[in-house]
């Protein structure tokens, strides 16, 4: 008897119904290959249909080009209206693209007019992507992906979508996580509502996650091009100086900490309200009768990443363009850039973006004013915890009014 046929994983794990016959001359085979046991045997033989599984499905392109429209370029830029895994499988060259900055559809409980994926589904819908992404990264290049949570279905729980497609990143298609970075919203509404406001038995949800994965454990980066100001403590103590002592946590502040570098190395929570309810943008769609696309990210979003991670000239992608605030940014900016987006409405409102008007000169080339938020240390408020009673039942019925 031979070698049972492995490109089944079931196969393997399936061998306890194996006749008495076939397994007797299975364990034999295992002793004449050096196995210490069936046991292990079994557990090789199922390792490795896994991994040819892992290896079909990888190197698995999409079984045909379809046809890519050139929607618009500009002077650093390209636009295409299409399927981006037509971009990275066949039009893009490979180790081409320095930065992939995007936001994807996320996956969430109920479906939005964006086309967002089943959370469900996620990983599954997102590997062919995954796969052009390695294809067309540099090996010191960034992938950075913005993706909101969700909540599961009528219940207060939290889905794992976002960290399902982070593990599956890096075990699977061998992505480093670099360091998750906080994109938090302080203009966010307190959602969702049946569990904030009315239930009252959980707080607002107004972060999201943003993983900025790479081929490499040491891709290009460098802090110094995204330094924040200092606080009026920092400048006092620069400017009067500090007694160098040990804290109470066992760090050793040396006199190395009074030298002024030209700014403090920024948290890896990212404050930005987004809040554009007017706007050039919003203004063209109106007039020209186009959909705005929906779940637009605030241009110093993609800004930080651009700034951190690449240099002039440096090719950026996002494959998942909207409304085209990356491609916007990086025009500024003085990279090249490529977008796609299947949605051909959404690109017709993220020309008003490029315009050659005066309006639109003038908000690419201006300059951010720093914005500082604030937010409350926990518990600032006093409460009487007698009259304000904790949810006996966890919030599964409604209080009565």
């Amino acid at each position: 008897m031979g070698i049972p046929p492995v490109s089944e994983p079931k196969d393997a794990v399936a061998s306890m119904r194996l006749t008495r016959h076939e397994r007797t001359e299975m364990k034999a085979i295992a002793k004449s290959l050096g196995f210490r046991s069936f046991g292990d045997y079994v557990r090789f033989l199922h390792n490795k249909s896994q991994d040819e599984v892992k290896l079909a499905r990888k190197s698995k392109a999409p079984a045909k080009e379809e046809k890519l429209t050139l929607f618009h370029t500009t002077k650093y830029g390209k636009i295409y209206n299409g399927d981006s895994l037509d971009y990275l499988f066949y039009k893009a060259k490979p180790k081409s693209v320095n930065l992939i900055v995007t936001s994807p559809p996320f996956g969430l409980t109920r479906q939005k007019s964006y086309g967002n994926e089943d959370a469900d589904q996620y990983c599954k819908w997102f590997r062919p992507f995954a796969e052009g992404f390695r294809r067309v990264l540099e090996e010191d290049g960034s992938l950075v992906i913005d993706i909101g949570g969700a909540w599961k279905p009528g219940i207060p729980t939290r889905s794992l979508y976002h960290y399902e497609l982070l593990i599956m990143l890096c075990k699977e298609f061998g992505f480093h996580l670099c360091q998750e970075h906080y994109w938090w919203n302080p203009a966010k509404l307190p959602t969702p509502a049946e569990w904030v406001n009315v239930r009252r038995v959980r707080v607002k949800d107004a972060v999201n996650c943003i993983w900025w994965l790479s081929l490499t454990p040491f891709p290009k980066a460098n802090n110094r091009r995204v330094l924040s100001p200092y606080s009026p403590s920092m400048h006092h103590l620069l400017e009067n100086g500090y007694k160098p002592n040990l804290r109470p946590s066992g760090h050793d502040i040396s006199d190395k900490f009074q030298k002024n570098n030209g700014g403090a190395v920024p948290p890896n929570l990212l404050a930005i309200a987004n809040t554009e309810s007017q706007g050039q943008y919003l203004e063209y769609c109106r007039d020209n009768g186009i959909r705005p696309h929906p779940a637009r990210f605030p241009h110093l979003l993609p800004e930080y990443f651009i700034r951190l991670l690449t240099d002039p000239g440096d090719l950026v992608l996002d494959p998942f363009a909207g409304s085209c605030v990356t491609g916007m940014v990086a025009e500024r900016m003085k990279r090249k850039w490529t977008a796609v987006e299947m949605n051909s409405e959404y690109l017709r409102g993220a020309l008003s973006r490029f315009s050659q008007s005066t309006n639109a000169s003038k908000s690419l080339i201006r300059k951010s004013k720093p914005t500082v938020y604030e937010i409350s240390s926990p518990c600032p408020m006093p409460v009487d915890e007698v009259e304000i009673k904790l949810a006996e039942d966890g919030g599964t019925s409604r209080k009565k009014k």
